[in-house]
């Protein structure tokens, strides 16, 4: 189950976001459902079209699928999902 204390270790794609703030104000309001990710970047597509957003530099409210929203700082994704999730379980488990 996707929780905010455990956002980083699921899987983006799919959730609703919102981009709060961003070192290019032009992306400042960006809205709509993340479609794709990679290392730096996420692929969001709204009414706008499809934006690829960095991470870095870059916060977000992401929906939970229960409709909790949870801000995140991009630079904290900066990372290729599958090894953000694995990075975080081995550290937990130490």
């Amino acid at each position: 189950m996707i929780l905010p204390r455990n956002i980083l270790r699921h899987e983006l794609i799919g959730l609703e976001v919102l981009v709060t703030g961003a070192s290019n104000p032009a992306l400042h309001g960006l809205s709509g459902r993340i479609i794709d990710e990679t290392r730096n970047t996420l692929v969001i597509r709204g009414d706008h079209g499809t934006k690829r957003v960095q991470k870095a530099g870059t916060r977000f409210r992401v929906t939970l699928p229960d409709g909790v929203l949870v801000e995140i700082d991009g630079s904290a994704l900066v990372m290729a999902p599958e090894k953000r999730i694995n990075a975080i379980q081995k550290t937990r488990g130490k």
